[in-house]
């Protein structure tokens, strides 16, 4: 059973099969969040889903960096990402062609991050997420 199905696109429609979704900046404790301290949170939530999916290839959405505040501190200018960042798997139909389409799917995990917690669906999710380029990315495997 999906949570939901998503249009690429590209025109592919894929299926969300599981979410994990959590605040960004949740365990911040001080500081401010700038460049730095951004890229490590992005670079984290890619390495966990790397952990926590092995058997699928795993993309990154490159995420929205807003700077709200031109006044640069220690460690730059303030820029904030989107406040839920989001680790989905998603399924399609396979993507070689060629293979038995009864006996195969093909699967991807996806970080991306999005101001609200709000489940991706249809062709109203984000112009980012419904532009993946399956074909490259995805991995058939056989169920």
């Amino acid at each position: 059973m999906s949570l939901s199905n998503i249009v690429l696109s590209s025109g592919r429609s894929i299926e969300l099969t599981e979410l994990r979704m959590s605040s960004t900046y949740e365990g911040s404790l001080e500081g401010y969040p700038c460049k730095s301290v951004n890229d490590m949170k992005v670079s984290g939530f890619q390495r966990e889903a790397e952990r926590s999916f092995p058997s699928t290839p795993v993309h990154l959405v490159p995420p929205f960096r807003e700077y709200p505040d031109q006044t640069a501190g220690a460690f730059g200018p303030v820029e904030v990402l989107p406040s839920v960042a989001c680790v989905g798997v998603f399924r399609s139909t396979a993507v070689a062609p060629g293979i038995d389409p009864v006996l195969h799917r093909s699967a991807l995990t996806v970080v991306w991050f999005q101001p609200v917690p709000d489940v991706p669906s249809g062709e109203d999710a984000d112009l980012a997420l419904r532009s993946i380029c399956w074909e490259e990315l995805a991995q058939d495997y056989e169920l």
